[in-house]
């Protein structure tokens, strides 16, 4: 890809950018945090916005900026975040996660930045900071524009619900703008039309009051790890159908018609497989890959650990084990509901011998916007122009807890633009955001702007 000028020098700023390891999960990266959000205030400044401040939270702090036109036209509201994930494991990654580089790939021949945060969501953010410098430089902005970039998505947005009730006023605004999904191609975008929640518990098993010693004690007292091994394994049945009594009673059952809209999206299993290296994929029975993946619930082990995983051998029955597990979920599941469920299931499968604990960290609610309004019908208007092919509405399988909390306490729906790929590695490593990907939403977000700001004239 030949860059121009301007090109390269957003290039530059948004690896400067990725430079900054605010890994908000780690408070040793409390310091680095804070310094990316100054740099955010700093990039709004720059981009033209004519007030920014970093308000303080219990946690990290949130960025605020505004471009303010007249009161009397409509108000977009930006919403992203500048802390990442957690770079581990280090060493499986092929450049240091810090020291963005660009490389070309397969489905990237014209470039790729490798780093932390390259796509979620920090190269995203960036697009909409990139996009107001360009609508004011080119004189194309004819409505207000506000933006509030956070630290603590990645751990849940803690802050974020008591923030946004305290300053309904300062957040006032007619329709929500975010980019933190993806699209199903470079040549085929598409428009998230919904996102699975969220319930995230952590879980401890513990069995005698010390590590002892596996020749001495081995066979005759409970090894926490093959409990919670155990425990675990009794979660699903041999359809993958989770077992928590109460799991699928809330859960929406999405028509057959509906069903069949969604097959409509282009989807190659074996070009999937080939993508993650896998032979063979699995999931709830009765439901197709695609559909497992967005419009189902699930349940998922995100770690564990315990006893001696340093090099070598020691032969120890652990005192302790631990797990983390998370469970997406669809309308109309409740968070709260589903993390007491799994914490009564979970716990009543402890044999005698150990105890249990269950903490739940954080979760959210499912979301699914109409396709009718005037906000989807102008981002729809937006990637059709840049991209030359109407946008395909799909269901994404992850979670922004917060979108459905905007929606109750600011009473505006949200429009989810995102150009990221699955193929982009976020949350694992060697991250990476196409260059075409970066540059196109660049592009496509001006469009949004004014299709908008157009059919609304049209009322």
């Amino acid at each position: 890809m030949d860059l121009t000028s301007t090109q390269k020098r957003f290039l530059n700023e948004w690896m400067d950018f990725l430079k900054i390891p605010s890994v908000s999960a780690d408070p040793e990266f409390k310091n680095d945090v804070k310094t990316a959000a100054e740099w955010v205030k700093n990039a709004l400044q720059k981009a033209g916005c004519l007030k920014t401040e970093i308000i303080k939270t219990p946690g990290h702090p949130i960025v605020y900026g505004e471009y303010l036109i007249d009161s009397s036209l409509p108000t977009v509201l930006v919403y992203g975040h500048y802390d990442v994930q957690p770079p581990d494991p280090v060493e499986l990654w092929d450049s240091p996660p810090f020291e963005p580089i660009v490389k070309a790939t397969e489905i990237h021949p014209d470039g790729a930045v490798f780093a932390r945060g390259a796509c979620d969501d920090k190269g995203q953010v960036f697009m909409h900071i990139k996009a107001l410098e360009v609508m004011l430089n080119e004189g194309e902005l004819d409505c207000n524009i506000k933006f509030m970039i956070e630290g603590e998505e990645e751990v849940g947005s803690d802050n974020l619900e008591e923030f946004v009730k305290n300053n309904k006023e300062k957040l006032n605004c007619d329709i929500i703008l975010i980019s933190d999904t993806g699209m199903i191609s470079k040549t085929q975008p598409s428009i998230s039309t919904g996102l699975r929640g969220l319930s995230y518990m952590e879980v401890t098993v513990t069995g005698p009051n010390r590590d002892l010693h596996s020749g001495l004690y081995g066979g005759s007292v409970a090894n926490p790890i093959n409990i919670l091994c155990d425990m675990i394994a009794k979660l699903h049945d041999k359809d993958r159908k989770v077992t928590i009594p109460g799991f699928y009673d809330r859960v929406e059952e999405l028509s057959q018609e509906d069903r069949n809209e969604m097959a409509k999206a282009p989807f190659d299993l074996e070009e999937f497989k080939s993508s993650i290296g896998i032979n063979a994929v699995q999931g709830e029975a009765g439901y197709n890959n695609e559909e497992r993946r967005t419009i189902r619930p699930t349940l998922d082990v995100n770690g564990i650990w315990g006893g001696y995983i340093g090099e070598g051998a020691k032969t120890v029955i652990a005192s302790k084990a631990h797990a983390k597990i998370s469970m997406r979920l669809v309308p109309d599941q409740e968070w709260n509901e589903i993390s007491d469920l799994f914490s009564n299931y979970f716990t009543s499968l402890a044999p005698e011998g150990v105890k249990v604990e269950v903490l739940k960290h954080h979760g959210g609610y499912a979301y699914v916007t109409p396709t009718d309004t005037i906000g989807y019908q102008a981002a729809h208007k937006a990637y059709n122009d840049t991209f030359g092919i109407a946008p395909i509405p799909s269901r994404g399988g992850g979670s922004i807890p917060i979108v459905p909390m905007f929606e109750k306490e600011l009473g505006v729906k949200s429009i989810l633009m995102g150009f990221g790929l699955d193929s982009d590695a976020i949350h694992s490593p060697n991250e990476h955001y196409g260059l075409f990907n970066f540059f196109k939403g660049i592009e496509t977000i001006p469009r949004f702007y004014h299709h908008y700001i157009a059919l609304l004239r049209q009322q």
